[in-house]
């Protein structure tokens, strides 16, 4: 039976622990240039329907670096465009390829395509959540702060779906997040009301960036209009003022604090210049290890 990858809160702690713990072995083995053959003979369809640059390449990478073969469709190579049923689309490519890669507007589209498809069916991003890139973030913090037990990350911004998978991400694992969001631009609901249930005060959203960095160990930031929300974008810069990830608000945090962000990055908007370009950001680490989460991923589910 298929195991899908749609969502974070889908998985236990020790199984989001094992992606990463086997990501950064398969990034030590690769930097030892031991070659790896998991996905030999096996082929991987990335179906996106947003553009990408980041997740496309690091997915289509991770696949040739397992020996495996990909083919990528965008929205305008597939019928998903001319509104084909998702199920003929899933039970049709269930017969062709071994494994989906799908980046698209609504979760409902991944959902969908997995409740029919017999192979595995991987969120590359939904408007909703963002499972794999979160999960490279995570690695990132592990491997500059040694563990996550303990460490204050807080997040700074829209409460996007990056925001709605760190949620997640914190309810199963041990560290403590605060989100700054402006009034009206929190999380979702009913996603930070099931994962508070779950870890309780570990989970907190403020509405001042200032108090929510106070001895912060990570800051984390993301765009304020994220793809599909252009005609927001100045109301939003209006709206998020004050929430910018600038020099000012890291001296709040500790001095060891680094600074997550998934790029790309609109600079002087959510992050400024000096800071994305600085010491204690970690922005191109980050991107680096999307490549080892997906290979993790990949070999889990489709090797």
């Amino acid at each position: 039976m298929a195991i899908h990858l749609l969502r974070l809160s889908d998985f236990t702690r020790d199984e989001l622990f094992a992606y990463i713990d086997r990501a950064i072995v398969l990034k030590q083995e690769s930097a030892a240039s031991i070659r790896h053959t998991q996905l030999a003979g096996k082929t991987i369809a990335l179906i996106f329907e947003k553009a990408s640059t980041r997740t496309r390449v690091s997915f289509e990478a991770a696949t040739y670096g397992l020996g495996g073969q990909v083919i990528f469709l965008s929205a305008k190579e597939t019928q998903l465009a001319r509104s084909e049923p998702l199920k003929d689309t899933a039970l049709v490519m269930s017969r062709y390829v071994d494994g989906l890669v799908v980046r698209t507007f609504g979760q409902e589209v991944v959902s969908e395509l997995a409740r029919y498809a017999t192979i595995p069916v991987i969120n590359a991003l939904t408007d909703l959540f963002h499972p794999c890139q979160v999960l490279s973030d995570v690695m990132t913090v592990i491997e500059k702060k040694g563990q996550l037990k303990n460490l204050k990350v807080v997040w700074v911004g829209d409460g996007n779906n990056m925001a709605n998978s760190w949620v997640q991400a914190a309810a199963r694992l041990d560290f403590e997040l605060v989100l700054a969001c402006p009034q009206g631009y929190e999380p979702r609901a009913d996603i930070l009301q099931e994962a508070q249930q779950e870890a309780g005060a570990r989970i907190t959203v403020v509405h001042d960036p200032v108090e929510a960095v106070q001895g912060a160990d990570v800051i984390n930031t993301d765009v304020w209009a994220s793809m599909g929300q252009e005609s927001e974008q100045q109301k939003r810069l209006h709206v998020f003022r004050g929430f910018q990830v600038d020099a000012e608000l890291l001296r709040n945090a500790k001095p060891d604090c680094i600074v997550l962000h998934c790029l790309p990055a609109h600079r002087e908007e959510e992050i400024s210049e000096d800071v994305l370009e600085g010491p204690q950001c970690v922005a191109i680490d980050q991107a680096e290890n999307k490549l080892h989460i997906h290979k993790a991923i990949l070999e889990k589910h489709i090797a």
